[in-house]
């Protein structure tokens, strides 16, 4: 789960982070009137979208950059109106852009340096790492293709949690003499307590800045949040925005469906996870792109497969549809009921690969083909993804 800038803003303050005074606002006329409350000498107008890269990105309008300093309150009303109701697009957005409902109205900061500082779970060894680097504002993986050795990760133990001599460890790295240790390492310990008590994924804070009078203030920071412990969270599963999630993994997670949205044409439904993943290599394989990683699971039941089966059916960027079953707990025949009754609710207007093995195969082969369905059948792995980048691209299979 993904929140706004100036949520994350709010959560790392509560923690003991300094951030950027800054108030959001969700209407142009609420903008002005909090930079009036405010006697700076100049404003920074950020859009809040669930997305990076917003100085450089523009708006569907042709308005550009999603980050702007302005001068009066007045310009910060004829900026946020420009962006409230707008469509940000940014190279993590893809072209279709996310919707700005509101902005973030913050003080400047006057910046001597500007440092990167993130912490994420590093699964194959179990544990949290610090990833630090001097170059702060830019892409990580930028600096890592670029300039791996300005980057310093640091795995922290579970059960000990951030040492002291971690903390100074990293702050040396980013460039803090040793007489000037103090508040990057309270820093460091305020964000690392932040990520373990609310169940993050990430913390990431960038650009981490050094201001001109020696203050260690997080300019930027995105967060992310483990699903499967939100339930423990309920005031940060309060902070989701459904407008800027896609309405295809909206639909999937009501439906506890394990779905995440691509960017091909050839809808994929396939039982585990891992046979999931080799469907979607085996497409990328022989030149296919996949729409979607969708695993119904062990457990699926006739009306979630219907579910599943009408979501990819719903999605329009999809020109056919791969199902990939062995039948094991999901046995082949619910499978086939589930198929049959979504298409009998919405006819399918895209081809159809159907590769099933396992159990009650023959019975679930009996059901589709006496359902009179228009389905393309397939028996070994290739074939089907094959067969389904043929008719993706409108050719007929072999």
């Amino acid at each position: 789960m993904n929140i706004h800038e100036y949520q994350a803003s709010e959560l790392l303050a509560a923690a003991g982070v300094t951030v950027p005074r800054g108030v959001v606002a969700h209407t142009a006329e609420e903008a002005e009137s909090i930079a009036r409350n405010f006697s700076w000498s100049s404003f920074m107008v950020k859009a809040q979208v669930h997305a990076g890269g917003r100085g450089k990105g523009h708006f569907q309008d042709g308005f550009k950059g999603g980050v702007h300093l302005v001068k009066t309150p007045q310009q910060v009303r004829d900026i946020a109106a420009k962006m409230i109701g707008n469509t940000l697009i940014t190279h993590q957005t893809g072209p279709e852009g996310k919707p700005v409902h509101a902005v973030l109205i913050c003080e400047p900061t006057e910046i001597a340096r500007e440092l990167y500082l993130a912490i994420v779970l590093d699964r194959s060894s179990g544990c949290p790492v610090i990833v630090a680097s001097r170059q702060g504002g830019m892409e990580i993986e930028t600096v890592a293709e670029k300039n791996p050795e300005a980057i310093l990760r640091e795995k922290v133990h579970p059960s000990l949690g951030l040492q002291p001599y971690q903390a100074r460890k990293l702050s040396i790295f980013l460039g803090f003499p040793s007489t000037a240790l103090r508040a990057p390492c309270r820093l460091l310990h305020a964000a690392y307590r932040l990520f373990i008590d609310k169940d993050c994924s990430q913390v990431e804070i960038n650009p981490l800045a050094v201001t001109k009078g020696g203050d260690v203030c997080a300019l930027d920071a995105k967060l992310n949040f483990d699903d499967n412990a939100i339930f423990r969270h309920k005031e940060i599963e309060a902070l989701s925005d459904p407008s800027q999630e896609d309405p295809r993994d909206l639909a999937a997670a009501e439906h506890h469906l394990n779905y995440i949205g691509l960017d091909g044409n050839i809808g994929c439904m396939v039982n585990g996870a891992g046979l999931a993943m080799a469907t979607l290599d085996l497409l990328q394989a022989v030149g296919g792109r996949p729409a979607n990683f969708l695993d119904v699971g062990g457990g699926a039941s006739k009306q979630m497969v219907t579910v599943a089966f009408r979501l990819l059916q719903g999605d329009p960027s999809v020109k056919a549809i791969l199902v990939n079953i062995f039948g094991g707990i999901l046995k082949c025949d619910l499978l086939a009921q589930g198929m049959v009754a979504a298409c009998h609710n919405a006819p399918p207007r895209v081809p159809i690969i159907v590769r099933m093995q396992g159990t009650n195969v023959d019975a679930g082969r009996k059901i589709l083909k006496e359902s009179g369905l228009a389905l393309i059948p397939a028996e070994g792995l290739m074939e089907a993804a094959e067969k389904a980048v043929a008719a993706a691209s409108g050719k007929k299979g072999k």
